[in-house]
């Protein structure tokens, strides 16, 4: 099957409500939040622009703190949250998935490729938002080895895309210069975490702030009449 554009036909005569979310492909937080997002996204007919980026050299600019260089107790307040967040909405997800690196990645692309292949659905108009789910749902939660490109074919393929073409397009010229300029962009509106939502300017940082992104599309929807 083919996947529809990511833009929702209002009800109304305005354009659609653009949303951005500025996260990385490895966050267990953009996983966690995936179910929610998409849900706001049908109810508020917003019209979202996933935007990977570059976590590891945008966020010590702008105040963020990547896990492995936080002190211990923060660290393992983390993995408590996450359990957490985890029981709380009924989602599998694993604290030490196998294939999250405990420390330098021999890669150090390995979660920039998924990132990739989710830009290159929206450059071919697709909604991206099922695959940019199921990648994270594959690391954290599967197991699986998102940083190999057969693992992110196999993903794409079971969620209805053409795996191989995507996975062609990840490092086309294009695809790369949308990642270098998302990483500029957050770094320009003060991102400093994942994910990052951005609505006409104001930032939303993390999962647990989704409530209070629902609440800002529900004023602006009425404000706009929709």
């Amino acid at each position: 099957m083919t996947k529809k554009t990511s833009t929702t036909t209002s009800t109304s005569s305005a354009a659609p409500i653009a949303l951005d979310c500025y996260y990385s492909l490895s966050s267990p937080w953009a996983y966690l939040g995936g179910p929610q997002l998409q849900d706001i996204v049908r109810r508020h007919h917003v019209r979202l622009t996933l935007k990977p980026y570059d976590f590891q050299a945008v966020v010590p600019q702008t105040g963020g703190i990547p896990l492995k260089t936080r002190p211990e107790p923060r660290r393992t307040y983390h993995a408590l949250e996450l359990a957490r967040w985890r029981d709380y909405l009924g989602m599998p997800l694993n604290l030490e998935p196998a294939y999250y690196p405990k420390g330098a990645p021999v890669d150090p692309n390995w979660n920039k490729y998924p990132g990739w292949m989710v830009i290159a659905a929206q450059l071919k108009g697709l909604d991206a938002q099922p695959l940019s789910h199921a990648l994270l749902r594959a690391l954290w939660a599967e197991e699986r080895d998102t940083s190999e490109a057969a693992v992110r074919i196999a993903v794409a393929d079971e969620n209805g895309y053409d795996g191989a073409s995507l996975q062609a397009l990840e490092q086309a010229a294009e695809t790369l210069a949308i990642y270098r300029a998302n990483s500029a962009d957050a770094i320009e509106a003060g991102v400093f975490g994942a994910p990052t939502f951005i609505l006409n300017g104001e930032r939303f940082w993390g999962q647990d702030r989704l409530a209070f992104l629902d609440r800002a599309l529900d004023k602006l929807r009425h404000a706009r009449g929709g």
